[in-house]
């Protein structure tokens, strides 16, 4: 593991620098901060040349017809704003970025394009230079090029062309030790493993744009019949203030289904509506949010007892992300509080160790607490566990804890999620090989008495600092009776 030298941590509160960018205020990365992660990832990686590329939009149907153009995350770290088809060569203490030039028709079908020369002064580089003349710059020195390859088999194959080797898209979670790319990877998990404060920022403005989102989701739900309804004011939202989904939002009755990316289900009065919803800012930077609440603006006394138990073990997970702490701690503090919350509730019986050694808390709460947030929603997972699990860690065999993302311990500038929650799902409860063990702990008759709550989850974005944790998306209302009122109001 590389010695952490990191780019300098603000506490909470202060600001990078960057311009105010749109009328919500997203920040936009100033130059230098994208020259001063350039300078921090050679020192890193002394003596290797580093290429990156942004990638092109995929094909929908047919070439003319694409998916929306999303650059490359270690690109848009690295090289600056996105800029379809570009590569960025870091070498020698220089940086060049390569792309095409505006052309004659751009006017015409796209509007004007920004000049190398702009492009160049916005990414913090020392020149810009056609795409075309890339190859003659790699010319000679391939050997000693380090790349982390895009997702995207046509992305890989053009920045294999340039690199004169095959680059097989997806792979770097599976890179030979010690190779060039391999101490790349880790070069750039040890940087973007402690958020900047230019990233920061960008992390804020993802998080308020989503906790707007959400309130116009509970607000919408009022008049709503369907849950694409709620989803459409809550995407509605975030494209109001310019930002566009982190990922697929869900929007669903059945939060027993722990992604279920379809919005077509009726809603009605005594029905539970989860709801998962993060916006992302032009800069790639991600907000994820998950709000658990009632269609007919109102808890049942059996929803609210159990919203309770989740919201207690969220907030103790929170506490507890504090430097020096082991996320996988952080986890089993959540399982622990839950399991004690069901107990308590009687849903099962019996000391909470022992439940907890047997694997109670995966009966009902069947993942991990939460991973990375960054420029990807779950940050750095193109890399693999290599980014989420710190060396000589490994995943747990248990079921529910195989499913943790993250174990890894906590330093200021890294920035989390805490999403425990509460599922009633019939392929775990029916399943006699997942609680047989707990015959005569799980009281049945108890836990029908909770039949209106399919699923529920809570989850909020926390930046570790030097001290408190601070909850990035904190102005959300979460406590049950705060709930009722903003969607009274």
């Amino acid at each position: 593991m590389l010695t952490p030298v990191n780019l300098p941590f603000t506490s909470p509160g202060t600001s990078s620098g960057t311009s105010p960018g749109t009328p919500h205020g997203t920040p936009v990365t100033p130059p230098g901060a994208y020259r001063a992660r350039r300078r921090l990832l050679q020192e890193h990686v002394p003596g290797l040349g580093i290429v990156f590329a942004a990638g092109h939009a995929p094909a929908r149907n047919y070439a003319g017809n694409t998916y929306a153009f999303r650059a490359s995350s270690h690109f848009l770290y690295f090289g600056g704003p996105a800029i379809e088809g570009a590569v960025i060569l870091i070498d020698r203490g220089r940086s060049t970025l390569f792309c095409d030039p505006p052309d004659e028709g751009d006017a015409l079908w796209h509007g004007a394009r920004p000049s190398l020369e702009e492009r160049a002064a916005a990414a913090g580089v020392d020149e810009a230079r056609p795409i075309g003349e890339l190859a003659e710059a790699l010319h000679g020195g391939r050997e000693r090029i380090a790349t982390l390859a895009p997702l995207g088999h046509a992305a890989a194959a053009a920045l294999g062309q340039h690199l004169g080797r095959t680059v097989t898209a997806g792979s770097a979670a599976r890179l030979e030790p010690g190779s060039h790319d391999a101490r790349l990877a880790d070069a750039v998990i040890d940087i973007r493993l402690h958020h900047d404060d230019a990233a920061i920022d960008q992390l804020r403005a993802a998080a308020t744009a989503s906790v707007a989102a959400h309130e116009a989701g509970m607000r919408a739900t009022r008049d709503a019949r369907i849950e694409r309804e709620v989803a459409a004011a809550m995407i509605a939202t975030l494209r109001a203030r310019g930002m566009g989904d982190a990922y697929g939002p869900i929007v669903t009755v059945h939060g027993e289904i722990l992604h279920s990316h379809s919005h077509d289900g009726p809603i009605a009065p005594g029905d539970l509506l989860l709801c998962d919803v993060g916006g992302e800012t032009p800069e790639g930077w991600a907000g994820d949010i998950t709000r658990t609440w009632p269609v007919s603006g109102t808890y049942s006394p059996t929803q609210r007892a159990l919203i309770e138990v989740v919201l207690a073990s969220q907030l103790r997970a929170i506490d507890r992300v504090r430097p020096g702490v082991r996320y996988r701690d952080v986890h089993e503090t959540a399982k622990r509080s839950l399991v004690e919350g069901l107990r308590d509730l009687k849903i099962l019986r019996g000391e909470v160790d022992g439940l907890l050694e047997r694997g109670a808390a995966a009966l009902f709460f069947p993942h991990g607490v939460g991973h990375l947030i960054g420029l990807d929603v779950h940050d750095m997972e193109d890399l693999g566990d290599r980014a989420g699990y710190a060396p000589g860690r490994t995943r747990s065999a248990a079921f529910g804890d195989s499913f943790l993302r993250l174990d890894r311990d906590l330093e200021p500038g890294m920035a989390v999620t805490i999403e425990p929650g509460f599922y009633q799902v019939p392929a775990i409860l029916d399943d006699p090989a997942r609680v047989e063990r707990f015959k005569g702990d799980l009281d049945r008759d108890v836990l029908a008495k909770f039949a209106d709550v399919r699923g529920i989850r809570i989850e909020d974005d926390v930046l570790c600092t030097t001290g408190d944790p601070e909850v990035l998306t904190g102005a959300l209302v979460k406590h049950p009776a705060d709930i009722e009122q903003l969607m009274a109001g």
